[in-house]
């Protein structure tokens, strides 16, 4: 059985439609025949209004596309993408996090690290992975692994699907926000290409927590924001039913993001969303993939981490201060004789005191 959003009623209709129309008993004669020129042109009039509606989302109704339960998962991906896949679980600190699966594979007979939040795809599968919120243990699962594709340089692919990281008091006594953290160090601190794909959400630290990448890509109709628009209007019009208002002013769509620089690369979804073709979605995604590894096949280590490094300094900097940002290696402001003359003087402040007290000392001696 299908599932159609709110604004898709006319979608809905003409599917019905045609699939009323290739039952040869639909008909109220009786007629064991099919219409196949009224099948044809029904389909020709869903194509047009599929492209007509998915060509005009607003940001609230990408969000909702981007949460389709039909939206395919990172385990699909995984699944249909790579090959030899080894699974890895647990922390070797507390246990083991269903909502992220994370293993070694093979992509086009090369070795990479896949990670993936997992939501689930029916309601058991969505209990058991915890509709993909990741708690403390999953994220220090993906530090311990990230670290061992760096230490045998081998390239890290995560595939980012979650409403945020699992907000539960659980999670916040076992260190959350500082799992989250050192997630964050971590993929900031790696010497080997990676590469974060946001598949459907990309909510919060959650998210961000796995995709501090060298290079971001998104799906077409995916969002990629600092919370959700339900509890952004929340908090700002205290109506959760503003989402609209709150979708619009957060930037979350991907058009938005690469206009900012936030992201790097806009993967094209099948009209009418990614769960409408899996196959050309998955073949998308595989070109992006191999596009994104080829590009650093010659790049050293150090370069890779500057790369990814000065990609995040630059972000929101292009109108500063900063004259050439590409050139960013630190988050130090630029200084000038006074900035130096004001630092010298603060590390030497002891002996500048003391020197100035002597003086005021001999000069009242000898006056």
């Amino acid at each position: 059985m299908k599932n159609y959003l709110n604004f898709e009623s006319e979608i809905k209709d003409l599917e019905n439609e045609i699939e009323n129309l290739k039952d040869p008993y639909y008909n109220k004669e009786g007629l064991s025949e099919v219409d196949t020129e009224q099948i044809n042109k029904t389909e020709e009039e869903l194509n047009l209004k599929l492209k007509e509606i998915y060509s005009n989302l607003d940001p609230w109704q990408t969000t909702l596309v981007a949460r389709h339960e039909d939206r395919p998962k990172s385990k699909f991906f995984i699944e249909n993408l790579f090959t030899d896949f080894i699974s890895l679980s647990g922390d070797r600190y507390y246990g083991e996090d269903k909502s992220v699966i994370a293993g070694f594979a093979k992509f086009d007979q090369r070795s990479v690290l896949v990670i993936g939040q997992e939501k689930g795809d029916d309601l058991e599968s969505r209990i058991k992975r915890n509709f993909g919120m990741m708690r403390p243990e999953g994220y220090r699962k993906t530090i311990r692994l990230m670290k061992l594709a760096d230490k045998y340089k081998i390239p890290i692919i995560s595939f980012i699907d979650t409403p945020g990281a699992y907000p539960g008091v659980g999670a916040e006594e076992r260190g959350q926000a500082e799992a989250i953290a050192k997630s964050i160090e971590c993929c900031m601190s790696l010497t080997v290409p990676t590469f974060a794909i946001i598949i459907g959400e990309g909510g919060s630290g959650g998210a961000v927590a796995l995709a501090s990448s060298n290079k971001v890509i998104m799906f077409e109709n995916s969002i990629y924001s600092v919370i959700s628009p339900e509890g952004c209007a929340t908090i700002l019009w205290r109506d959760p039913k503003r989402m609209l208002d709150a979708a619009k002013a957060m930037k979350l769509s991907a058009k938005d993001l690469l206009e900012l620089n936030i992201i790097d690369e806009i993967i094209i979804e099948p009209t009418g969303g990614a769960h409408r073709d899996k196959n050309k979605i998955l073949e998308n995604v595989k070109n992006s993939i191999s596009k994104n590894l080829k590009l650093f096949d010659d790049v050293s280590g150090e370069e890779v981490l500057n790369q990814r490094k000065n990609k995040f300094l630059k972000i929101g900097r292009d109108k500063g201060f900063i004259s050439n940002p590409e050139e960013i290696s630190d988050l130090n402001q630029p200084t000038n004789k006074f900035d130096k003359f004001f630092k010298l003087f603060k590390k030497n402040k002891v002996k500048v005191f003391s020197v100035l007290a002597l003086i005021i000392l001999l000069s009242y001696i000898i006056l």
